[in-house]
């Protein structure tokens, strides 16, 4: 995520014709699937366990459904941050749909469908379905005359606007579905055998999808009119594969709890940011476009734009230690009493 905006913010133009620059892209392109992908997984991990701790299927639909509901009003309050910190842009730009936007409505949709579904087979059935279901009618929707009847607004959530669009409901919504889908299967798993067995029909069913992906965009598209890179399923289901794959990676690192050195000090920071990436994701935006890196906005050569990039991930880690003690001082002063760490995360 911090790769995709500081790569896009900071190299200079010429450097942007390396080829090493379109690897980078690539790479960085895969942040904001992984964030949404992420985001459904999480929320049926949620979902079971506050269904286990209480008994009360409809507390932990709401609680979900809550949790989205939260994430769509802060989209708009992360606008009006960057509004009021970065003057000089037009109003409209509050309701510019970014990540957020999408993220809060496919995570309340997404908690209902688990909720609807009486058993963990039927909620992977659903979110699959609607993972599909997203991806197939992007191009559909992209080209449907019907869309310019709705609201100027309501547009923007389902075609892209230029710069008032970033991400759109067809497909992105998918993402999150995606990933509700695995966290319904990681939550059916009763023992770490099941987890592993698990792991490795994720490792197969990636290696499907990339293969599938790849070789359906050979073949005539059977769309009116499709691009390969912004609404194409083909690169929906290649992306669903990769993030498979890294899920099935990260596991094996969890599983090596007995390494040392770096190896294990990567493994943890890792674990830290994925905890803390709607935190980092917050500051961190503000910081690349804003006021405080102009003066080397589209200035840097790759190798200067590698040295300030981990001089900044640096910074966005640091930034966690330095939120987590002034919530912890904050509750010392008010409640005399240290916070539990899962209440700061």
């Amino acid at each position: 995520m911090i790769l995709a905006h500081t790569s896009d913010a900071w190299v200079m133009p010429r450097a942007r014709k390396a080829a090493l620059y379109a690897h980078v892209t690539i790479l960085g392109g895969f942040a904001a699937p992984l964030f949404l992908f992420l985001a459904g997984l999480a929320l049926v991990l949620a979902a079971e366990r506050a269904l286990m701790r209480t008994g009360n299927r409809r507390a932990a639909i709401g609680s979900i459904v809550g949790r989205g509901a939260e994430i769509f009003i802060l989209a708009f309050l992360f606008r009006i941050q960057a509004f009021v910190l970065s003057p000089g842009g037009w109003a409209v730009t509050i309701f510019r749909v970014d990540i957020l936007n999408v993220m809060g409505p496919a995570i309340a949709v997404s908690g209902l469908l688990w909720g609807i579904s009486r058993t963990r087979s039927t909620a992977v059935l659903a979110q699959s379905a609607a993972a599909v279901t997203l991806a197939m009618l992007t191009p559909v929707v992209r080209v449907a005359g019907w869309v310019a009847w709705l609201p100027t607004w309501g547009q923007w959530y389902l075609r892209p606007s230029g710069d008032n669009t970033t991400f759109t409901l067809f497909p992105w919504a998918g993402f999150v579905c995606a990933g509700a889908a695995c966290g319904s299967l990681i939550a059916s798993a009763r023992n770490r055998r099941e987890e592993r067995r698990l792991m490795a029909g994720f490792g197969v069913a990636a290696v499907v999808l990339v293969a599938a992906g790849f070789y359906t965009a050979t073949l005539p598209s059977i769309y009116r009119e499709s691009s390969f890179w912004t609404s194409s399923p083909t690169f929906f289901a290649i992306r669903i594969g990769v993030m498979l794959g890294a899920l099935v990676l990260l596991f094996g690192l969890q599983q090596g709890r007995t390494m040392t050195g770096a190896m294990r000090w990567l493994a943890d920071a890792v674990e830290r940011f994925g905890r803390n990436s709607l935190f980092v994701y917050w500051i961190h935006v503000e910081l690349v476009y804003g006021y405080t890196t102009w003066l080397i906005r589209h200035r840097l050569p790759l190798w200067g734009f590698a040295v300030a990039y981990l001089i900044f991930v640096a910074a966005m880690y640091k930034a966690i230690d330095v939120r987590d003690w002034a919530v912890t001082t904050w509750r010392m002063s008010k409640f005399g009493k240290k916070p539990t760490p899962v209440a700061v995360a």
